[in-house]
């Protein structure tokens, strides 16, 4: 009988201490990442594009993303995009689409037009025109890299540059191998 009552008393308290410990929907985080991580769901946006119309993240569900966050002004933002325009030109038909955002609420339009068109860029170009995306994606430097898998979560994030062909290229394998 009493080795019955404390199987009783042992079964509530492991039942307590469940009920005291169980993770309760974003109580882990209090919903407060600090921001977009490896690991991750990357968030949703849609943004006007350079060339009219809009560019949505999730019209490349599927594919390899790179999304770049890059201004005109920023130095090591121009000593990097033309390794991208490369490694797009190589990898955009093997499933890499780059989304190049131009910070354009502390850029021009202008000054961005005229990056795009010194560096021949053909990959998709959105215009962050208020900062939201940017907030969205707590954007503190210029650039930041975000590598997006086909499943939509991010792999790795790279704040500053310019980033080394190399290591784009490396990311850009190991992204494709997820795509099928």
């Amino acid at each position: 009988m009493q080795r019955r009552w404390m199987d009783v008393v042992i079964l509530i308290v492991g039942l307590v201490w469940i009920g005291l410990s169980v993770d309760r929907s974003g109580s882990a985080t209090a919903g407060r990442i600090p921001a977009p991580q490896a690991g991750f769901l990357a968030p949703a946006w849609e943004l006007p594009a350079q060339d009219g119309g809009t560019i949505a993240l999730a019209d490349w569900r599927g594919q390899a993303v790179i999304v770049n966050f890059w201004a005109s002004w920023c130095g090591p933002c121009r000593l990097e995009m033309p390794a991208f325009q490369r490694v797009y030109e190589e990898y955009g038909d093997r499933g890499l689409t780059i989304l190049a955002v131009n910070a354009t609420w502390q850029d021009s339009r202008r000054a961005m037009q005229s990056f795009v068109e010194e560096h021949g860029l053909t990959f998709p170009v959105a215009l962050d025109e208020e900062g939201r995306v940017s907030r969205l994606y707590r954007v503190s430097a210029l650039p930041t890299t975000f590598f997006i898998g086909p499943d939509g979560v991010i792999s790795k994030v790279v704040i500053g540059g310019p980033l080394a062909e190399a290591t784009l290229r490396t990311e850009v394998e190991r992204l494709l191998q997820e795509v099928r």
